[in-house]
């Protein structure tokens, strides 16, 4: 076994630690990729312990895990399953490997280094679902990932658990392999619907475009995230027992993390979910071990660049959805970006900002124009040249993109309380809210960093704009 909180060479950016290692058991392998490795550490075993079974009793097991979404939403898959409507056919299963969230990589990493496990959950999700054909849509940058993947098509194919009548049974289906062109709004399940369907990536109204109802082809559609989809097969092999047993009753098993940042040793690492606190992880010797170079935390974001950010004060909540919510923010896709007290946090905030700007769609106003004015307005204030009207400014143009209050964490010292997540929005998807989302967590805690900036700077009666070249 590989030496706790040490990098894998073969595997960069994933670091083994204490906890169970129930997705991320193969990758101390240097060959984990490759269907030898795979069948031989009992690879496929729990498709054919599905196959045993009938459909509804897998979609039982599954449901009884009470396996969590890993994508964002936590929702739990077996219930999630549940909303096909009966006697509607086909149906299709999408997974969403199009991993593009600011600080999130563990998806990639799944894909790169234990493909078979990924096709395994997804022939188990069609199998308990009824659904005739998968497609695994891989972000465009993810060159490695696309090819792994394909490769694991091939030998699974030829292997014979894919195809028709799989492992000789009436079970038949095909996995295809689409390519992302790089766009982050096509992590939005609508979205990725439409450019698996070969239109611009833009997400559909809800109601009545809900995937499980209208999806894919206007089919019944399953959307599951890569990681989600990745458990199957030890649920299947262990049982839901097994699963429960780790974690807590809420969130049972573990949980992938990416720490980016500020830390000693940033990577990706498999938790306990539900028990493991963010001072476990950042702190923890066999994980991030602490803050580099001996600094003070200052911040960090606990869910991905579109969550509302944390400080000290939150260090000791669980990966715990239900405790992590009422606090004022998500755990989201995974992702903690760490930021130390050198961190310029108006800057922070702005390069967030700058990313979710950019990648708006353009379909929602409150987004293409309130997420381009955020940018414009922090970009007046970084550099020194904005007033406190524009501050006010932020808030006014955040609003229209979410009214009322917007989630932000407590803190003791400067005498906020936590308003829970989540947030009222304007927009079909969350792009826009994630824009602001950064902006307001950096005003609200560290307002004193924003009034330094335009401190001596005069309002004026005109709003400036700047083009980039």
């Amino acid at each position: 076994m590989t030496e706790l909180g040490i990098s894998i060479p073969h595997a960069p950016g994933f670091i083994a630690n204490k906890t169970p290692r129930i997705v991320t058991s193969r990758f101390d392998y240097e060959d984990s990729f490759t269907i030898e490795r795979y069948e031989k550490t009992a690879g496929y075993q729990g498709l054919r312990t599905a196959l045993s079974k009938t459909p509804d009793a897998v979609h039982g097991e599954v449901r009884d895990a009470s396996l969590l979404g890993r994508g964002g939403a936590g929702f739990p898959a077996g219930v999630k399953w549940g909303f096909c409507p009966p006697g509607v056919w086909p149906r299709y299963l999408v997974v969403n490997g199009d991993e593009s969230e600011p600080g999130t990589y563990k998806d990639r990493l799944l894909m790169e280094l234990d493909p078979h496990q990924l096709i395994e959950g997804c022939l188990i999700a069609c199998y308990a679902i009824g659904l005739s054909q998968c497609f695994l849509y891989v972000r465009g940058e993810m060159a490695v990932a696309q090819e792994r993947i394909a490769q694991a098509l091939n030998e699974a194919y030829k292997a014979g658990y894919i195809g028709k009548n799989i492992l000789g049974t009436e079970f038949s289906v095909d996995v295809v392999l689409h390519w992302g062109a790089g766009a982050y709004v096509v992590g939005e399940e609508t979205a990725l619907i439409e450019s698996l369907e070969g239109n611009r990536g833009m997400p559909r109204l809800k109601p009545p475009y809900f995937p499980a109802s209208i999806g894919l082809y206007g089919q019944p559609t399953i959307v599951n995230n890569v990681e989600t989809l990745s458990n199957l097969p030890w649920i299947l092999s262990n049982g839901s027992e097994a699963f429960k047993a780790i974690g807590t009753e809420t969130s049972p098993g573990t949980r992938m993390v990416a720490v980016s940042g500020h830390v000693k040793r940033p990577g990706v690492y498999e938790i306990v979910n539900g028990t493991t606190t963010f001072r476990d992880l950042i702190y923890g010797e066999t994980m991030c071990g602490g803050i580099r170079n001996d600094a003070a935390l200052k911040a960090f974001v606990p869910g991905g660049g579109s969550a509302p950010w944390f400080t000290a004060d939150q260090l000791d909540l669980p990966f715990e959805a239900s405790q992590v919510g009422p606090e004022g923010s998500m755990l989201g896709s995974g992702a903690i970006m760490v930021m130390d007290e050198t961190t310029d946090i108006p800057a922070a905030a702005l390069t967030l900002t700058k990313f979710y700007a950019h990648e708006s769609c353009g379909k929602c106003v409150p987004c293409r124009e309130g997420g381009t004015w955020l940018e414009q307005i922090m970009r007046r204030v970084v550099n020194g040249s904005g007033t406190k009207r524009d501050l006010d400014l932020l808030i006014e143009v955040g609003e229209t993109i979410c009214p009322g209050d917007f989630p932000h964490a407590s803190n003791k010292e400067k005498g906020l309380s936590a308003v829970p997540f989540p947030y009222k929005m304007t927009t079909i998807c969350f792009v826009g809210p994630s824009a602001f989302a950064p902006v307001h967590s950096a005003l609200t805690l560290f307002k004193e960093e924003f009034e330094a900036k335009v401190a001596g700077n005069s309002d004026r009666n005109y709003v400036e704009v700047t083009i980039n070249a």
